[in-house]
């Protein structure tokens, strides 16, 4: 079993979303989906007036900013997804953590400052996921989640993402993004320890967007996931990309 984590900056590209399904449905293996949205928040946020705020780049959620939130994550984005993934032929179900309280968190607490309605991982129900994928059903999991006394928050999609594969000692976690990995000299790496991945940053072989998607990558071998993959759709298919290990 594998996790897949979609960022929000390719949800935007509507060829990247019809590829999804059929890459997804060529898969061999059972599935988690677990997708961001972030740039369509920020967009419908400017629409309505909303200025969006971050602190250590995790967006301040306050009530207002929230309902935008579940419009996005757990709405137009989770339900184009599992429209893609049903006509490719996946049994997919659109969820999110707050659905049968599959996802529990608590307020997370910044240094830097209130970061207001967002979530902090507590516990994964595994065996919601565990029956759906025993039934052949690909869940495509919103990071919307249940907090205490029935409460809602904003989670981070990643860190999301990070909590199911520990949970459910999945044997990768995938980040799949339009890039085939990590490159050096046009050369894809295949395997990196999180050393190696910051030696590579501090050679600025590693630069602009890759970085954060790296760094989610060493975050989520150090918080316990067995293995991280980054590569394209391409890559899903053929189990290429770039792995990165503890």
């Amino acid at each position: 079993m594998q996790i897949i984590k979609i960022g929000g900056n390719e949800l935007d590209d509507p060829t990247f979303v019809d590829n999804l399904g059929q890459a997804v449905a060529a898969l061999t293996e059972p599935v988690i989906l677990v997708h961001g949205g972030g740039k369509e928040i920020k967009e419908l946020q400017i629409k309505l007036g909303i200025e969006a705020q971050y602190i250590d780049g995790l967006r301040v959620t306050d009530a207002e900013s929230l309902a935008v939130v579940k419009m996005v994550l757990a709405g137009r984005v989770n339900k184009r997804l599992v429209a893609s993934l049903v006509a490719a032929g996946v049994d997919a179900f659109g969820m999110s953590g707050v659905d049968r309280a599959s996802i529990r968190v608590e307020k997370l607490h910044h240094p830097q400052g209130d970061l207001g309605l967002v979530g902090r991982v507590t516990f994964v129900r595994t065996e919601v996921f565990k029956h759906l994928l025993e039934e052949g059903v690909t869940p495509v999991l919103s990071p919307i989640c249940y907090g205490p006394d029935g409460s809602i928050f904003n989670v981070n999609a990643d860190h999301v993402a990070m909590a199911v594969a520990t949970a459910m000692a999945a044997k990768v976690l995938v980040f799949v993004s339009n890039v085939p990995g990590v490159l050096r000299q046009g050369e894809l790496l295949p395997h990196l320890t999180a050393a190696e991945v910051e030696q590579l940053i501090a050679d600025k072989i590693i630069v602009d967007g890759m970085i954060p998607k790296v760094r989610s990558a060493t975050e989520a071998v150090a918080a316990g996931v067995q293995a991280v993959k980054i590569t394209n759709l391409t890559g899903l298919q053929a189990g290429t990309g770039t792995t990165i290990v503890a």
